[in-house]
Formats: structure tokens, C-alpha cells, sequence
């Protein structure tokens, strides 16, 4: 198959949408999230928070609460895998 100029308008017509997508969503994100989150949309709840002007403390309970998580699904796949043998 060839490759003509329809394909390079079509192309580059779709680039210019998605570009134009993806800056209309990040500049109205958190409304966007919230729309999704009421329409039973899992999305995930990315602080843009950046590390390095977290405290001390913050620091340490973000990592506290990763770690739980991890336990936590640690235990899960350890139950998975009994169950199934």
C-alpha cells in the first residue's frame, strides 16, 4: 500500500487533535478527574506534589502508607496462591 498525501493530511490532522486533547485536559484536569470518578471511573489520585518540597514527615508517612500497600498486596497474592493449589 502506498502512501499518499490523504494519508500525511490525515496524519498530521490527527496529531493536531490529540495535541489539542491532551493540553485541554491537563488544563482542566482536576475537573476532569472528578467528572470521571462520579461516572465510576477508577482514576488514579496523582498528588503533583514533588518530592523534593515534601517535609520530613510527609516524606515518611507517604512512604509509611506505600509500604502498607505493598504488605497488603503481598498478602493478597500470597492468599491467591494457596487457594489455587
Amino acid at each position: 500500500m502506498n502512501i499518499n498525501s490523504n494519508h500525511m493530511v490525515g496524519f498530521a490532522a490527527g496529531m493536531v487533535a490529540a495535541a489539542g486533547g491532551y493540553y485541554l485536559y491537563k488544563k482542566n484536569q482536576t475537573r476532569v478527574d472528578s467528572w470521571l470518578r462520579d461516572q465510576g471511573i477508577r482514576v488514579p489520585n496523582r498528588a503533583s506534589v514533588d518530592p523534593e518540597s515534601m517535609t520530613l514527615e510527609e516524606l515518611v508517612t507517604e512512604k509509611e502508607r506505600l509500604e502498607d500497600v505493598i504488605a497488603a498486596r503481598e498478602m493478597e497474592d500470597a492468599a491467591v496462591a494457596t487457594d489455587s493449589q
